[in-house]
C-alpha cells in the first residue's frame, strides 16, 4: 500500500490502523531527539523561522519529556524562567532570547502551568515543581487578570499595556486547561489557588455555551476540536461537536486539514484531533487517524508540518518541532508510556456551568 507522497507505508502503520499501538517506543524516542536537535543553545525551542514562543516551546518541553530527555527538558524550563517578564507574561515571539514582538498572549502563559505538571507526572520530581512554582503562579494571575465580567479572557496585554478587545476560542480553550492544571499543581504543593478555580469555571462555562464571545475563526479546525480537547466541553455535547464538523475537516488517509477552504492537512492538528479523540473515548478513530498522518514522518523521525493534496508537495516546505511534538504527545496518550499521558483526558471532568451576571444567562443571578 502506498502513502499520499508515493511511497511504501511502513508495516508498523498496519498495526495501527487494526487498533493494536499506536508508536513504537524508538521511533517515540527518534521523534523526540529530532526536536532536541533543533534546541537552542540557551534552550529555547524554534519555530522552523528561528522565532521562539512560549507556548510551542512548552509543548516541546513536553514531549521530550515523555522520551527521558531531562537535560534538554530542563534547559528549556530554565530559558522559561529567564525569560519570564516580571508581569508574569513572554513576549509573543522572541528570537536570540530578545523580544521580536512584545505583546503578552494569555495562551502562552496559560500553558506554562500544562507543562510544569506534565512534568511533574512524568518524573515525580516535587523539587523541580517547587522551583517553578512563581513562574507558573506569575504567568496564571497575569492570565486571570485578562478574564472579562462575562468569562472570557482576551488574548493578549499589548505592549503599551493595553488589554486587547476581543477573545479567541481556541486560546481560552487552551488556557481552560492551563487554569485546571494550576489548580491541581497548587493542591499538589501546598498553595491552593481558589481564584483560577473559580476562572477556570467560569472559562469553561462561556466556551461551551456563548460562542458569540469569540472572535469568529471557525474556517480554523482548531476552533472546531480545542473546546473538547481544553476540557470545557465533554461528553455528549463533544460527540455532537465532531460529528458536526468532521466531513469538513477530516481528509479520510491524510489527517485533518488547517482551515477549511484550502486543501492542505497538517500534521500538529492530526495529532491533537488524535488527543481530542482519546479524551472522549473515541480510541479506534484516534489510532486510525493517527496512522493516516504518518505519511509527514520523515526518516530521521522528525515531521514535516503539512501536505497540499492538490499539490502533492509538503507546505510549507519544513519540519516543524512542534509537529513532532504533537506526534509524541499523541502517541503517549494512546500508548500510556508515562504516568502523563492522559493529561489532556484529565481536562475535562469538572462542572463549566457557572455563568455570571455578565454573561446574559438567565440564571445568572443566582449563581454569580
Amino acid at each position: 500500500m502506498s502513502d499520499p507522497t508515493g511511497q511504501e507505508s511502513p508495516p508498523e502503520w498496519e498495526r495501527t490502523r487494526r487498533g493494536e499501538r499506536s508508536m513504537r517506543w524508538e521511533q517515540v524516542v527518534q521523534t523526540a531527539r529530532s526536536i532536541a536537535a533543533l534546541q537552542e543553545p540557551d534552550g529555547g525551542v524554534p519555530w522552523p523561522e528561528g522565532h521562539v514562543d512560549a507556548w510551542n516551546h512548552v509543548e516541546c518541553l513536553m514531549a521530550m519529556s515523555v522520551a527521558g530527555l531531562t537535560e534538554p527538558v530542563r534547559r528549556g524550563y530554565d530559558w522559561l524562567a529567564r525569560t519570564q517578564r516580571a508581569d508574569g507574561s513572554w513576549p509573543m515571539k522572541l528570537v536570540g532570547g530578545r523580544a521580536a514582538e512584545h505583546g503578552g498572549e494569555s495562551n502562552h502563559a496559560a500553558y506554562a502551568a500544562v507543562g510544569v505538571w506534565h512534568e511533574l507526572l512524568v518524573t515525580g520530581d516535587e523539587d523541580f515543581a517547587r522551583g517553578m512554582w512563581p513562574v507558573v503562579r506569575a504567568a496564571l494571575d497575569f492570565v486571570v487578570g485578562l478574564q472579562t465580567t462575562r468569562g472570557e479572557i482576551v488574548w493578549e496585554r499589548t505592549a503599551s499595556g493595553e488589554p486587547a478587545g476581543y477573545a479567541l476560542l481556541t486560546g481560552c480553550a487552551s488556557i481552560h486547561q492551563g487554569l485546571r492544571c494550576g489548580v491541581l499543581l497548587g493542591e499538589r504543593l501546598g498553595d491552593p489557588q481558589p481564584d483560577w478555580e473559580l476562572a477556570a469555571d467560569r472559562l469553561g462555562h462561556v466556551l461551551s455555551a456563548h460562542p458569540e464571545a469569540f472572535a469568529d475563526k471557525s474556517r480554523f479546525s482548531m476552533d472546531w476540536y480545542y473546546p473538547i480537547l481544553g476540557g470545557a466541553v465533554r461528553d455528549e455535547a463533544a460527540r455532537a461537536r465532531l460529528a458536526e464538523e468532521w466531513d469538513t475537516f477530516v481528509e479520510p488517509g491524510l489527517g485533518i486539514r488547517c482551515v477549511s477552504d484550502q486543501p492542505w492537512v497538517t500534521g500538529a492538528e492530526s495529532c491533537e484531533l488524535v488527543l481530542t479523540l482519546d479524551a472522549v473515548g473515541e480510541r479506534e478513530r484516534a489510532l486510525r487517524l493517527f496512522a493516516d498522518m504518518q505519511h509527514l514522518r520523515h526518516e530521521d523521525g522528525s515531521y514535516w508540518t503539512g501536505w497540499q493534496f492538490v499539490n502533492g508537495r509538503h507546505f510549507p516546505h519544513e519540519r516543524s518541532a512542534y509537529t513532532a511534538a504533537a506526534v509524541v504527545l499523541a502517541a503517549d496518550a494512546l500508548d500510556g508510556h508515562t504516568p502523563a499521558g492522559g493529561v489532556f483526558r484529565d481536562a475535562g471532568g469538572y462542572a463549566t456551568d457557572r455563568p455570571t451576571a455578565g454573561c446574559g444567562c438567565s440564571h445568572a443571578g443566582s449563581r454569580a
